[in-house]
């Protein structure tokens, strides 16, 4: 491998590392997506390495070197070589953001020979810096389809050595142009904070010798989302405490015995509070708020207790169905271990149909994301 390929596959190498070391440490020990929406106006840096490819126009080039008679006796070239990005972006909202980062498309070169001892090497190098409008497409919570259209202004260096130049002007030519750009891939989330990307991408470029063409990059990257915020920990709805006021003048009347009392109680619990990103298994801050919600009902006789999940509108229905059911089953599951009767819980996957704030607002989104809890039964009131 070229010495200059493999300085730029350490560089990009050390680059991935950094961002994987400093995502994973900003990560909670259980990984916990605490704050799906943030990522939706976040900066972000990443880094990609791939392979390029560029067409050169071999029957021009042949066409030049067999003009004066001459007979072609070897003629070989290198399309690919080794592509790297570094890059910086923006999140406008969970659909679009805007990107600009700094690209090495590598170098492509010719070689032949010619009758008569005649010799002919070219070669091109690419490298400059970009401006895209990157929009997504989300498929699943995790999963993002991609695509990119963008501008870059790239500088272009040819050289050409040999006997057999009277074609070329200019030995030692370079040049700065600025062409468009497209790309499409996906993304996948392996955490709140670290995305991967596979993408494929056009560069539209000018070799300064008069030859306009293409290159693709076809790369893998990582993407590290900058700022996250702190987790929120579950914190229980206060219980409203009524006191009646007694009167002096007027004798107690005599306290009858408790009687039971038909209650219904209802609590609502946010997505994040039980269940990690994606997941449908209660964490531990979740089996201690459903604990707290237990403690609460001591005293109670259930009869009846329904466990609804809710998502929000992001992913496909048929998905937020799913993934609502799975979430409700988790808790009718935790709930069971801890001494419920399973002939007495009821579960239902409510998927996104059921919204209680716009899904157009990250707000509205957060307070989607729930389960619900309603207790029917009779309690024991002492008076």
């Amino acid at each position: 491998m070229k010495t200059k390929n493999k300085l730029n596959a350490a560089v990009l190498a050390a680059c991935a590392a950094m961002l994987t070391q400093s995502a994973f440490a900003a990560e909670p020990a259980d990984n916990t997506f605490v704050n799906p929406d943030w990522a939706n106006s976040a900066w972000y840096v990443g880094g990609s390495l791939g392979q390029s490819r560029a067409t050169i126009d071999k029957e021009r080039i042949q066409r030049s070197l067999t003009a004066n008679g001459a007979t072609l006796t070897s003629f070989s070239t290198d399309e690919r070589d080794l592509g790297f990005k570094l890059f910086a972006g923006k999140q406008i909202n969970q659909y679009v953001s805007v990107e600009a980062g700094y690209v090495d498309l590598g170098k492509f070169s010719v070689a032949s020979t010619t009758s008569g001892n005649g010799v002919f090497h070219g070669q091109a190098g690419f490298r400059g810096v970009n401006l895209d409008l990157v929009g997504q497409l989300p498929l699943t919570q995790r999963l993002s389809l991609l695509g990119r259209a963008g501008m870059q202004y790239a500088h272009t260096n040819t050289s050409f050595s040999g006997n057999e130049l009277a074609s070329v002007t200019n030995p030692h030519a370079s040049t700065n142009k600025l062409n468009a750009k497209l790309g499409l891939g996906l993304e996948y989330k392996l955490s709140e904070a670290l995305a991967m990307r596979a993408e494929v991408e056009r560069y539209r470029v000018n070799d300064a010798v008069g030859n306009r063409g293409d290159v693709d990059l076809a790369s893998l990257s990582l993407v590290y989302k900058l700022g996250r915020p702190a987790s929120r920990p579950y914190v229980a709805a206060p219980q409203p405490l009524v006191v009646s006021e007694a009167r002096a003048d007027v004798a107690p009347a005599p306290m009858p015995a408790p009687t039971p009392a038909p209650v219904s109680e209802k609590v609502s619990f946010a997505a994040e509070a039980l269940f990690d990103f994606d997941k449908a298994v209660v964490k531990p801050e979740g089996k201690v708020a459903l604990d707290e919600m237990l403690g609460k009902l001591q005293g109670m006789d259930t009869e009846v207790m329904i466990a609804v999940g809710n998502t929000d509108s992001v992913g496909s229905g048929a998905y937020n169905d799913k993934l609502s059911l799975r979430r409700a089953d988790a808790v009718k599951a935790y709930l069971v271990s801890k001494g419920l009767d399973p002939a007495r819980l009821y579960t239902e996957g409510k998927g996104e149909s059921q919204p209680v704030a716009p899904n157009t607002t990250a707000e509205g989104r957060a307070r989607n994301r729930r389960v619900t809890i309603e207790v029917v039964g009779t309690r024991t009131i002492s008076r």
